[in-house]
């Protein structure tokens, strides 16, 4: 912070700016005045979005995948996202919240979302429990082969000798 406060008073503010070409010191004491307090509470933006449920059950927001009750499937919903939540609407009631999650690629199912059991080899989190990680793969009953057996078929695929 203090090399940047540094830089902030020796180098940028000092310089004239590219697109304006003033002094950014001094035109922000110009503007200083006309600023406004920011608001007293958080504010709290949400984003109003329409998806489709897909055949899973699920609705994509932000490259993430969140559920949806059995009964709304395969329908126009309502999304409203806000910073740290995802609610899901059809005709305007409820039908589920979720917390807005991190990164992409990610699936949450909420608890009394599905009607069976999750498999057993599921790690989608659920409302209410902690995934666990995937089960080591099961090896037993694979054969070991040398990878001489892939180029092969590849040299043959791509002389067009096998069919699909």
């Amino acid at each position: 912070n203090a090399q940047f406060t540094q830089w902030l008073d020796q180098v940028a503010n000092r310089r004239l700016h590219g697109t304006t070409g003033r002094i950014v010191a001094e035109h922000f004491a110009e503007e200083r005045p006309s600023l406004r307090p920011l608001p007293a509470g958080p504010f709290n933006a949400v984003l109003r979005l329409e998806r489709r449920i897909s055949h899973e059950g699920m609705i994509s927001v932000g490259g993430n995948l969140y559920s949806v009750p059995d009964g709304t499937r395969r329908r126009p919903v309502e999304v409203q996202v806000t910073a740290s939540e995802v609610h899901i609407l059809e005709d305007g009631r409820l039908v589920a919240v979720h917390p807005v999650l991190e990164g992409r690629g990610r699936r949450r199912i909420a608890e009394g979302h599905r009607t069976l059991p999750p498999p057993h080899n599921s790690t989608t989190p659920r409302q209410g429990g902690r995934s666990s990680p995937p089960p080591p793969p099961d090896t037993a009953g694979v054969a070991p082969r040398s990878l001489a057996i892939y180029e092969a078929i590849g040299r043959r695929l791509a002389a067009g000798e096998l069919s699909r």
